[in-house]
């Protein structure tokens, strides 16, 4: 792929042949933004598309980030610094969906970057990022494009002349994706559940259910090999036999062990 794309889209404005092209990027040609910007739709355009170009970005993120404004001269609602874009990411996934297709490109490729158009403008700030928030963005975009939306994220804030292309809330939110799509520290990864140890023991529903089987998990953390029915059904038994406090001692390995496996996430994210 080409390391200077932005330059054949100008010759095309350039000599005029832009409108016949892709009439959709045309229409954002001196067409200004709000207080949030300082260049017009088509210079951000142009610019995010350089940088997702400079940073080696895959060809979906790179079209994406051509076309991810490219519905804001439709919905732009007033002038000056107060201007709104309101749906402009939904319509464009529309607009970018047809450009492509018009243009011949392939149905995974037009799927993809309709999906990231879609979805870029998600929220990031530090409060609004809870675990629920980022498993509705995961389900929305797919665990499998999560990567190239950040990426289009960072090709957009680029080519709007920040400074900083990865802030720290974008940071945080990586941290929490990483979190959210690790296999959760939890009693679901044990190869039997409290149903069955209620039958074993012949016990009704209880807290003591809960504390066998974090019990249970706590040493499976340290011996995943110990992790099979066998093995469990033998050892229920014998940890029926300890109190209650003794059970819940045992159960502190499993909250150090979630908090090892956090704190290891956010050094690598550099977030608190």
């Amino acid at each position: 792929m080409s390391e200077e794309p932005e330059q054949g889209v100008e010759l095309l404005r350039e000599t005029n042949l832009l409108k016949y092209v892709i009439p959709e990027l045309e229409k954002g040609v001196g067409v200004s933004q709000n207080r949030h910007h300082i260049y017009t739709i088509y210079q951000h355009s142009i610019l995010s598309f350089k940088y997702a170009a400079q940073r080696k970005y895959n060809l979906e993120v790179r079209l994406a980030a051509l076309f991810h404004d490219i519905a804001k001269p439709q919905t732009k609602m007033g002038e000056g610094p107060e201007s709104t874009f309101y749906n402009h990411d939904q319509l464009g996934a529309r607009f970018s969906a047809a450009i492509l297709e018009r243009l011949k490109f392939p149905k995974k490729t037009i799927e993809k970057v309709a999906n990231l158009v879609r979805n870029h403008m998600f929220v990031y700030g530090v409060d609004e990022v809870t675990e629920a928030a980022v498993r509705r963005l995961l389900r929305r975009v797919g665990p499998e494009n999560i990567d190239d939306l950040i990426n289009l994220r960072v090709a957009d804030r680029l080519g709007s002349g920040v400074p900083k292309a990865v802030p720290y809330k974008l940071r945080h939110l990586q941290y929490v994706i990483e979190k959210v799509s690790k296999d959760p520290i939890s009693v679901k990864m044990l190869k039997i559940n409290g149903d069955e140890v209620m039958e074993i023991l012949n016990i009704p529903p209880s807290p003591k259910v809960g504390f066998i089987l974090s019990a249970l998990l706590s040493e499976v953390l340290d011996e995943p090999e110990k992790n099979t029915k066998e093995y469990l059904k033998k050892r229920i038994k014998e940890l029926n036999k300890l109190s209650d406090k003794e059970l819940k001692e045992k159960n502190k390995k499993v909250k150090e062990k979630k908090e090892e496996v956090d704190l290891e996430i956010k050094q690598k994210h550099w977030v608190k």
